[in-house]
């Protein structure tokens, strides 16, 4: 595999061998163990018991001794709540458009448990299951949206009546998301996708499996999210847009370098406002802190010089990333015209003690910003010259459990100084 120099020579790198081993602690993923299933393919999911109705608009609560279907978009409507107990099967048909939609004032319960997670699935049989097989979950909330008109409108070819999302219940419990796998969504939206979540939300331990779109997407809104996980999707994995606020803790994205969309896809994407509707207040776009993240395109000597950068800010978005592990892309993070000043790109984005492993130059302007934009990247350990995930990592190729803990601590490696 032929080798490249990552960073020019002109910068200062040293050992730091003297620096306290906790400074760069080395990223723990034991908590993706137990409730996840890496090859969801191979699972043989029995047959459905019972087809979901089109509309529900009373409490409704599914048990875990009876397998579901969708079929066809399925609407929670006037305030209800549907209730899922731990350790559901829901299917969804494939020959049809099928969505949950969960629809502003009405609520999702998913309380999954570590072992006994509630699954959302094709309903295609093993082996046969693919990219959007089915569209996805979509809730929508009645938190704050940074939108010129008080309300907007969720992206799909949904029923408009129940489309608008926005409003000024910050505080709304919008959904209780626990210990759920969502598997081979993604057909015309995303696998997983939150409108204007109140900061009472909980969306915790979720796994997103070969969306066709985007895995993660949160749309405005504000509150914090833990242990998520987006396995191979077509598109990007965590896509933050129009203001959304919150605080993200241990998520992993696992990226193929042949499973992508047209335009490329990203590890994270954020976009401070969406261009087509504009904003109302500039102190509300999109920032997002992410402490805990492990993102992993899994190139080999093939391929790896066709990868692009993990991450993407766009449209004056902020990202700040602690405690992370990237490796596997071209950059570390691109930024789009929005940012025409150095000082503008030092205040969207910040890694901090961290490590990365790639083999391009680091950081992508697209304003041709003069003057150096590693002070992005600085204080961070990295890899002299590129390497492949089964170099760095304890057993990244691992298709039912794959192990992205570093071999060596982060120490070993060089820091930007």
């Amino acid at each position: 595999m032929r080798k490249k120099n990552i960073l020019p020579l002109i910068l200062l790198i040293v050992s730091f061998s003297g620096l306290a081993q906790t400074a760069f602690n080395t990223n723990n993923t034991k908590w993706a163990r137990g409730w996840t299933n890496f090859e969801p393919n191979s699972n043989n999911y029995p047959n459905h018991d019972e087809i979901l109705p089109n509309i529900i608009e009373e409490d409704t609560y599914l048990k875990n001794e009876t397998v579901y279907l969708m079929s066809g978009d399925t609407y929670v409507i006037n305030g209800a709540s549907l209730t899922i107990q731990e350790g559901t099967l829901i299917k969804a048909d494939t020959e049809k458009s099928t969505n949950l939609i969960i629809t502003k004032g009405a609520k999702l319960i998913a309380n999954g448990s570590k072992t006994s997670p509630i699954v959302f699935t094709s309903n295609k049989s093993a082996n046969a299951r693919k990219s959007g097989d089915w569209g996805g979950i979509t809730i929508i909330g009645s938190g704050k949206a940074n939108t010129k008109e008080a309300a907007a409108i969720i992206k799909g070819a949904f029923n408009p009546l129940y489309t608008n999302f926005g409003g000024d219940k910050p505080d709304e419990e919008t959904a209780v998301l626990r210990y759920v796998r969502i598997e081979y969504a993604g057909k015309s939206t995303n696998g997983l996708s939150m409108y204007a979540f109140g900061n009472k939300s909980v969306v915790e331990n979720i796994m997103i499996s070969y969306s066709a779109d985007d895995s993660f997407e949160w749309h405005a809104g504000e509150f914090t999210s833990k242990n998520l996980i987006s396995l191979k999707s077509r598109d990007d994995d965590f896509d933050f847009t129009q203001g959304f606020k919150g605080e993200l803790t241990n998520i992993i994205a696992i990226k193929h370098p042949y499973i992508t969309s047209n335009n490329g896809s990203y590890a994270i994407e954020v976009d401070g406002y969406n261009k087509k509707i504009g904003f109302k207040q500039s102190e509300k776009l999109s920032g997002i802190d992410i402490t805990g993240a492990t993102l992993i395109s899994l190139v080999d000597e093939s391929n790896y010089t066709h990868s692009r950068a993990a991450i993407s800010i766009n449209n004056l978005g902020e990202l700040y990333l602690n405690n992370s592990n990237i490796s596997g892309f071209s950059d570390v993070v691109q930024l789009d015209k929005s940012f025409s000043t150095i000082k503008m790109i030092d205040m969207a984005f910040k890694l901090d003690n961290s490590f990365f492993n790639i083999h391009g130059e680091g950081v992508i302007t697209k304003n041709n910003i003069t003057g150096s934009t590693f002070n992005l990247l600085k204080y961070n350990r990295f890899t002299k010259e590129f390497q492949q995930s089964e170099e760095l990592f304890n057993d990244p190729l691992n298709k039912s459990n794959p192990d992205f803990t570093l071999k060596n601590a982060r120490n070993n490696y060089m820091v930007l100084q």
